[in-house]
C-alpha cells in the first residue's frame, strides 16, 4: 500500500516543487525578496520525497480499492504540509496550524483564509494561495479516475470505454485530464486579459476559477469587477468548473458518440436556464441582474464569491444551490444535480407504483439508454445521508466552539460544499484567525471529508452493504 501511495504522491510533489521554482523566478523577476527564502526552503522539503524514485519504481501491480482510498486520503493530509510551509516561513509569523489551515483550505478549494487584508500580503504569496487551489483541482480529478470504479457505469462509459481500469488507462486518462486542465486554464487566462483584466488578476483568478476556488488575489470583488461586462464575463468563466472538465470538448464530438454523452451537462443547462429565469421574475428588480447572475454562477459552481450589496434574505437559496452542485466530472462539489434528479425520479417511480402496482416504471433519465440499478440510488441517498450526519455533527462542534447556531449551520454547508464563505451566504463576517484551535482542527477534518466524501465513504458502505 505504502509503495503505490508514493508512486501516486509523488507526481504531485513533483507540481509543487515546480510551482516553488516559478516563485522563486517570478519574485527576483520583480524584486520581491522579502519571502524569497521561504520558497527556497520549501523547494529543499519537496525534494527530499523525490529521492523515492530510486527506490520505488514502477512495477505492475494490483492495487485494491482501499489502498486507492488510502492513497488519496493521505494526499489531502500530507501534500498541504508542503503547501504550508511558504506560509509558515514567511515574514507574517504565521503560526503552523493557521499555515496548514491556509493550506487545507486552498488544496481543497474551499477559500478560508486566516489573512484578513490581502493587500499587505507579498504577491508572490498570493500567487501561492491561487497555485494551492490550482492543484488541488488537478488532483481532485485524478482521483475521481484513479477510484472510477466505485461509481456507477454512467462515468465510466463517458471518460473511457474500458470496463475495468488498470494502471495504463488509468495513466492514459490522466494525461489527458492534466492537458485539458492545463488548455482550459490558460484559455480562462486569456479570456480575463482581453477584457482588461491585470495579467496578475489573470492569472490568479484562472487557477481560481478552473478549481472552483474562493482564494482572490484582492480583497473586494467589486474592485476588479468595476463593469457591467467584465461582471458577465467572469460569471460565465466561472460556470467552466460547473459543467463537466470536457464539456466543450464533447460538444465538437458528440456526433459520433450521441447526444448520451452531454447527458448530464443538457440537464444542468436547462437547471442552470430554469434558475436564470426564476430569479429574473422574482429577484428584486432593483437590484442590477448581472449581480445576481454571478451569484447564482458562484453557488452552483460551488466558488462562493459574490459583491456585498446581496440581500441577505437570498442567503437561503444560495445555500440549497451551494448543496446542489454542478458536474460530476468538474472541480465543483455539492451533492451532484443529476443524482439529485435521478434520487427524485426514483423515489416517484416507487410511490406512483405502489398506487399502480399492475404499472411497470423504469428507471431511466432522458438522452440515456442506461437503466440504472437501484444500488445506484442507494448509494445517492447514502452520499445524502452521511452529507445530513456530518451537517448536524460539525454545526454542533462550531456552536459549542462559540459560534451562533446560525452562523454555525452555515459555515457547516460551506465546509462540506468546499465552498467560501461571503455576503451571499450571510458568512463574510467569520474571523478564521481568531477561531479556537478545536474549531480550525474540526474544520480542516470536514474540508477534507468534502473533498473525499464520494471517494471513500460511500465504498466504506458498499463494502458492507452492496456485496455484488
Amino acid at each position: 500500500m505504502l509503495k503505490f501511495s508514493i508512486y501516486y504522491l509523488r507526481f504531485f510533489n513533483i507540481l509543487i516543487s515546480f510551482l516553488c521554482f516559478l516563485n522563486i523566478l517570478y519574485s527576483y523577476y520583480f524584486d520581491l525578496y522579502l519571502n524569497v527564502d521561504s520558497y527556497f526552503y520549501t523547494l529543499i522539503f519537496t525534494i527530499i520525497p523525490l529521492f523515492s524514485f530510486f527506490f520505488f519504481k514502477k512495477s505492475e501491480f494490483k492495487i485494491s480499492v482501499f489502498t486507492k482510498i488510502v492513497s488519496v486520503i493521505l494526499g489531502y493530509i500530507f501534500l498541504p504540509i508542503l503547501i504550508a510551509l511558504p506560509y509558515y516561513f514567511s515574514i507574517y509569523n504565521i503560526t503552523f496550524l493557521n499555515a496548514y489551515f491556509e493550506a487545507v483550505s486552498g488544496f481543497t478549494s474551499t477559500g478560508f483564509t486566516i489573512f484578513d487584508n490581502i493587500k499587505h500580503l507579498d504577491e508572490s504569496l498570493i500567487l501561492w494561495r491561487s497555485s494551492s487551489q490550482w492543484l488541488g483541482g488537478l488532483y481532485f480529478l485524478f482521483s475521481i479516475i484513479l477510484l472510477i470504479d466505485i461509481f456507477d457505469d454512467n462515468l465510466k462509459k463517458i471518460l473511457t470505454n474500458f470496463l475495468t481500469i488498470n494502471s495504463a488507462e488509468i495513466l492514459k486518462q490522466a494525461f489527458k485530464i492534466f492537458i485539458f486542465y492545463v488548455f482550459l486554464t490558460f484559455i480562462i487566462f486569456i479570456v480575463l486579459n482581453l477584457f482588461d483584466f491585470r495579467s496578475f488578476i489573470s492569472l490568479n483568478l484562472s487557477m481560481s476559477l478552473i478549481s472552483s476556488g474562493g482564494f482572490l488575489p484582492v480583497n473586494n470583488l467589486e474592485v476588479i469587477l468595476n463593469t457591467h461586462i467584465k461582471i458577465i464575463v467572469f460569471s460565465l468563466l466561472m460556470l467552466v468548473s460547473f459543467f463537466s472538465l470536457f464539456f466543450s470538448y464533447n460538444l465538437l464530438v458528440y456526433k459520433k458518440r450521441g447526444l448520451k454523452l452531454l447527458q448530464e451537462d443538457v440537464y444542468l443547462i436547462i437547471y442552470l436556464l430554469v434558475l436564470l429565469f426564476s430569479f429574473f421574475l422574482f429577484s428584486d428588480k432593483n437590484l442590477n441582474f448581472s449581480i445576481i447572475f454571478l451569484s447564482i454562477a458562484s453557488s452552483v459552481s460551488n466558488i462562493g464569491i459574490s459583491f456585498k450589496n446581496i440581500p441577505i434574505n437570498m442567503s437561503f437559496i444560495f445555500l440549497v444551490l451551494i448543496i446542489i452542485g454542478g458536474s460530476f466530472f468538474s472541480t465543483s462539489s455539492g451533492l451532484r444535480f443529476l443524482k439529485i434528479v435521478s434520487l427524485f425520479q426514483f423515489s416517484l417511480n416507487e410511490i406512483i407504483s405502489n398506487a399502480k402496482p399492475k404499472n411497470i416504471f423504469i428507471n431511466k433519465l432522458w438522452f440515456s439508454d442506461k437503466i440504472m440499478d437501484n444500488s445506484d440510488f442507494y448509494k445517492y441517498f447514502l452520499s445524502i445521508l452521511i452529507f445530513i450526519v456530518s451537517l448536524i455533527f460539525l454545526t454542533s462542534i462550531l456552536s459549542i466552539s462559540g459560534l451562533s447556531l446560525d452562523n454555525s449551520f452555515k459555515l457547516s454547508i460551506l465546509t462540506l460544499m468546499n465552498t467560501v464563505n461571503s455576503h451571499m451566504t450571510g458568512t463574510n463576517g467569520l474571523d478564521f484567525d481568531q477561531f479556537s484551535y478545536t474549531s480550525k482542527y474540526f474544520l480542516i477534518i470536514f474540508m477534507i471529508i468534502g473533498r473525499v466524501e464520494l471517494l471513500s465513504i460511500l465504498i466504506i458502505f458498499k463494502k458492507f452493504f452492496f456485496k455484488n
